[in-house]
């Protein structure tokens, strides 16, 4: 009896940059694990946070010569079935033209209820694969906490709360906790 051959139906990167130029620009799409994944639009709470991170990652990365910049995806050569969107890249020189980034320094992923499983746990392996990566940021948006991962020999997580601050050598300055949710009442 024959049995019939499992097809692997993933899409590499570049197959999903070719399929995705033919999307409107509306729709938000990123590559996880090979399958092209549609985002949802996200709540006000979600967008205050992001706004404070990039303000706040952008001035700090400004004094450096780099920029934090949303809605970069992110490729790691490691990876060739991954392009996520974080909600906030950092990254130095020249500024993308195809809305790719491949060597970010620093990325924040504000948490949603429906994507929570994956960004703390595919994603964040991910972001271990990408070699110029220095720290990502995992931010709660229903309490005041952040995950900071830090690349020193290896990985490390330091998980901090409303007094913390989050040290971010690698943009030669300090983000308050505080700073992250502010105008976000719990």
């Amino acid at each position: 009896m024959a049995v019939a051959a499992k097809r692997d139906d993933r899409m590499s990167v570049a197959g999903y940059q070719t399929w995705v130029e033919a999307k409107p620009e509306e729709e938000r799409w990123e590559l996880l694990d090979g399958r092209p994944v549609l985002m949802s639009p996200t709540s006000g709470r979600h967008q205050r946070i992001v706004m404070n991170l990039g303000k706040r990652l952008d001035d700090l990365a400004e004094r450096k010569g780099c920029s934090a910049l949303p809605g970069l995806a992110v490729l790691s050569a490691a990876m060739d079935d991954f392009a996520p969107i974080p909600d906030i890249v950092v990254q130095c020189g020249p500024l993308p033209l195809d809305g790719y980034t491949r060597d970010p320094l620093l990325v924040a992923e504000v948490l949603s209820p429906s994507t929570m499983s994956i960004d703390r746990g595919r994603k964040a392996d991910f972001f271990k694969s990408v070699a110029s990566l220095q720290s990502f940021l995992i931010v709660y948006q229903d309490e005041m906490r952040v995950e900071a991962w830090r690349r020193e020999t290896g990985w490390s997580k330091e998980v901090l709360a409303r007094d913390a601050t989050i040290d971010l050598p690698e943009l030669g300055g300090t983000l308050a906790v505080s700073d992250v949710y502010a105008r976000v009442v719990f």
